[in-house]
């Protein structure tokens, strides 16, 4: 049975990071020092369920986070410095910093090391996050001990929730938009006025038709409902407040 070690301080190891085209050597002790701290930790860079929910939805909640006291949200990984350094990037995840654990032994520390070794992964984390208040660890959200990679209790959400049970969270706000659009242009400045962040992708006849059956831009999404273009978007932000 996996350890919950509420109550415990971290594991004080040190781990080995290439910085841009130097190495340094960042000690645990140093990182959780007087912060309080949001910890994910996942199977592996580069694999379905981390990068499809679990690093985007943290990065896109760092700021609620913040918010409600939170100094840093760090994702840890069995995987070296140069792998999570590519996955950061890729990932676009600028509000996270990536803990390099290739050699497991924060993970092992945790009591969180598993054996994948029927996917060919070795030893790995086991999908978790906590709270951790000057290296004290104040709340474990751990995975169920199923087969497979369960992901039900670790995300952002069920962290901000613990946080503060009553946050509204921010929109999902999705644009197709084509360049020299000025109605583009114009829908971008209300949401970014509103401060409600978005995904834009470059919009084709194919595309609209697909998502909207409209031929013209923007065309804008949030949570999921076609709103249409900068007008019906105009009255939909007043409607909302």
């Amino acid at each position: 049975m996996l350890p919950n070690r509420e109550g415990k301080r971290v594991p004080d190891v040190e781990l080995p990071v290439r910085n841009v085209d130097h190495w340094e050597t960042w000690s645990t002790a140093d990182l959780f020092a007087g912060k309080t701290v949001v910890v994910f930790s996942l199977p592996g860079a580069f694999t379905p369920t981390c990068s499809s929910s679990h690093v985007p939805r943290y990065n896109r909640l760092a700021p609620m986070l913040a918010e409600r006291g939170v100094d840093a949200v760090f994702c840890v990984s069995v995987n070296d410095t140069f792998v999570m350094n590519a996955w950061k990037e890729h990932q676009e995840a600028d509000r996270i910093v990536f803990l390099p654990d290739g050699n497991g032994a924060f993970t092992d520390g945790m009591g969180m090391l598993v054996d994948k070794s029927n996917l060919g992964f070795g030893q790995r984390s086991w999908r978790y996050s906590m709270l951790v208040r000057d290296g004290v660890i104040e709340k474990m959200f751990i995975e169920a001990e199923v087969d497979g990679d369960p992901f039900e209790v670790s995300d952002a959400d069920t962290m901000l929730e613990y946080l503060d049970a009553g946050a509204e969270k921010p929109h999902e706000v999705l644009l197709f938009t084509k360049p020299g659009c000025p109605h583009c242009t114009r829908a971008k400045a209300m949401l970014t006025e509103r401060g409600m962040d978005y995904d834009e992708v470059p919009a084709t006849l194919q595309r609209l038709h697909a998502v909207s059956g409209q031929a013209t831009t923007p065309q804008v999404f949030i949570d999921g409902q076609h709103i249409g273009g900068a007008d019906e978007l105009a009255t939909f932000l007043e409607e909302t407040g």
